[in-house]
Formats: structure tokens, C-alpha cells, sequence
């Protein structure tokens, strides 16, 4: 992967947790709403293949769990 793309996965990943932290923060998204469950896995799913990618093992930390945390509470959600 090119240095240019995967600095582009880099900024879609960390505007897609950022946007969920932003909207929940602001009270524009409900922290357990789908929405801002979906963003958050989304980014920190795609954080955490760059990671592994570039042999990042603590950002591989962090995204992982983010990521399987988010996606926890998605199938929570869809379970209600």
C-alpha cells in the first residue's frame, strides 16, 4: 500500500470516531444509538488493519478493542 493511501485510510478512520465523539458529545448522537456505534466501529475497524498493516501492536491495542467493543454494542442493539 502506497504511503499516500494508507495516510487516506488513516484520516477516514480517525474522521469516522472522531465525527461519533463529536456528534455524542454535542448531544447530536445518543452514545448507545446505532448511528454513532456504526461510526465508531467503522473507524476503529479500519484504524486497526492499518495498524496490523504497519505492525503498530499498541494502535492495534486501542482500535481492536474499540472495535470489538463497538461492534458488542451493535449486536446488542440490533438484539433488543
Amino acid at each position: 500500500m502506497s504511503h499516500v493511501i494508507g495516510q487516506l485510510f488513516q484520516f477516514v478512520g480517525a474522521g469516522l470516531v472522531l465525527a461519533a465523539f463529536i456528534a455524542v458529545r454535542t448531544g447530536k448522537l445518543p452514545h448507545d444509538g446505532l448511528r454513532s456505534l456504526i461510526l465508531n466501529f467503522l473507524g476503529s475497524a479500519i484504524l486497526a488493519v492499518l495498524a496490523v498493516w504497519e505492525k503498530q501492536w499498541g494502535f492495534l491495542l486501542l482500535e481492536g478493542v474499540w472495535a470489538i467493543v463497538s461492534l458488542q454494542g451493535i449486536l446488542a442493539y440490533r438484539s433488543k
